[in-house]
């Protein structure tokens, strides 16, 4: 163990890989070239361009499945997902071991990936864990360790040579027999295909699984043919209606509802609401209701936005098709509407982790942005925050691109000051995912804390009437209300998974929880 910049105690090695601990926002700077794919010969591959193979068996026994290997997934379905767990079903049956699964994120439908861990068919996840799985792996249940990384820094790995994908699944709602495939139509419409675009353009093997085939070509392309090796139908890979989860929907809270008007009222204060302005604004429930409010502010003031980074859902195409802003540039689509609005509106436009928030690039559209909300399970006086464990210290939810959007002009949390009687504003945050240095404005239902280091915030805003108050205020007057700040969690000294920043250095360990 070594500590980092920031004071954690991080591994320098992780699954026998050397680390990089944290060395500070934009102190780290690699060398060397980006990471290639195989090259490969056209005289493999069918000449009339068909890929498709008779069973996802086939095709994964033709990719050269075996013991060690790393697979890869996107998450677009999200809780919809029915291929990913018939993956490692026949991974086992292939008597196939130790494998590392390198998903953008895993959801609650995964949960029987759990069993597939315990009979060695998986050795670790590296990707977000929501529900089940983040449990299990908080209670040591993973013989490796745990890698957490941001959308953004899923691209890095895997773009900087620490992750080589052996092979990728793309779960695709429509596709042809070359692979070109794409998600925003069809029986299984998602959306964008984004998240699994560096998978396909990195990895050995790329299998496109659809269930609805079409004749060549399949357009508009998100994903594109020349880096596919087979194609396999499905009776139905997805079940879109679940890409609408607990988290992407509004809000019916009288605080949380609050909490989103004085998040509106202080972006209107600050004078970020402007004609050209652009924000992005997260899928929690509070999230959704700060995009309402600012319609209406918009729509009084008679301001247009330029662009709204998505995350897309109904609220965001409401306001583009009222003409509240020229383009949505989406990352993810969180509902049906979104879906749809992906094929109707020129304005709709798909994008990637690759644009939108690669720190190992030429710049990325996150820090264009300039304002975004989002939410925290716990936020500490410095303003450092947490995303993906709880004050229990499990490990219930993944970054997403929580970091990657820290980066924007103005970064608000707005959040409860307390949940079910637990203070979220901490002394220390229980794992450190977001900078306090990247973090400018706490809105909770008993005040709206500035960082000191955004005086130009402070003094926009001193005349507003907002109750604009010292975080140390807020967190002294809910912890009197509660009797005092709960003991820190019990945990083990083993290291159960890590916290990636965004340029690939360790933020953060996360440890065994003590049962």
């Amino acid at each position: 163990m070594i500590q980092n910049s920031v004071g954690r105690m991080v591994p320098n090695i992780v699954n026998g890989i050397p680390q990089v601990p944290f060395k500070g926002v934009g102190k780290f700077s690699p060398e060397g070239n980006q990471a290639g794919p195989l090259i490969r010969n056209c005289a493999e591959f069918p000449m009339d361009g068909n890929k498709i193979v008779g069973s996802l068996k086939e095709a994964l026994k033709k990719a050269g499945l075996k013991d060690g290997m790393t697979i890869s997934n996107h998450h677009h379905f999200r809780n919809g997902d029915l291929v990913m767990n018939q993956v490692f079903d026949i991974a086992a049956d292939m008597g196939v071991k130790r494998l590392r699964w390198f998903p953008s994120a895993a959801f609650p439908c995964h949960k029987p990936v759990i069993d597939h861990i315990k009979n060695g068919t998986i050795d670790w996840i590296e990707g977000s864990l929501n529900g089940p799985l983040g449990d299990f792996a908080s209670r040591g249940g993973m013989r490796g360790t745990g890698v957490l990384r941001s959308h953004g820094g899923r691209w890095q790995a895997v773009q900087d040579g620490e992750v080589h994908i052996d092979i990728a699944i793309i779960a695709a709602p429509t596709a042809d027999e070359f692979g070109n495939a794409t998600g925003d139509r069809g029986p299984s419409a998602c959306g964008l295909l984004g998240f699994g675009l560096v998978d396909t353009l990195y990895a050995d093997k790329v299998i496109v699984v659809t269930d609805n085939l079409v004749p060549f070509p399949c357009v508009p392309w998100q994903i594109q043919g020349q880096n596919v090796d087979f194609v396999v139908v499905m009776d139905k890979v997805g079940e879109p209606e679940k890409i609408v989860s607990g988290t992407t929907k509004l809000t019916r809270s009288p605080d949380r509802l609050y909490i989103a008007e004085m998040t509106a009222k202080f972006v209107q204060a600050a004078g970020i609401i402007k004609e050209g302005f652009s924000f992005q604004a997260g899928a929690g429930g509070t999230a959704l209701a700060f995009a309402i409010y600012l319609k209406e502010m918009m729509i009084d003031a008679g301001i247009k936005a330029r662009f709204i980074r998505g995350g897309s859902t109904k609220y965001l195409v409401e306001m583009l098709e009222a003409g509240l802003t020229d383009f949505i540039l989406d990352g993810q689509t969180f509902d049906l509407e979104g879906i749809r609005s992906m094929r109707e509106n020129y304005g709709h436009v798909n994008t990637s982790p690759f644009t939108s928030y690669n720190w190992h690039g030429k710049g990325n559209f996150a820090s264009m942005v300039d304002v975004v909300v989002l939410g925290a399970t716990e936020v500490d006086v410095n303003y450092n925050a947490n995303v993906v464990t709880h004050s229990d210290g499990r490990m219930l939810h993944g970054i997403g691109g929580w970091q990657n959007c820290l980066f924007s002009k103005c970064t608000i949390l707005p959040i409860p000051a307390f949940r079910d009687r637990i203070p979220i504003i901490v002394d220390n945050v229980t794992t450190l995912v977001g900078l306090g240095e990247l973090i400018d404005v706490i809105v909770t239902e008993r005040g709206i804390a500035i960082n000191p280091l955004r005086k130009d915030l402070i003094k926009a805003t001193k005349n507003s009437g907002l109750p604009i108050r010292k975080i140390e205020d807020i967190k002294a007057e809910v912890d009197d209300l509660i009797g005092g700040p709960p003991a820190k969690p019990e945990s083990t000294d083993e290291v159960i998974s890590i916290v990636k920043w965004v340029d690939g250095t360790v933020i953060d360990s996360i440890y065994k929880i003590k049962e």
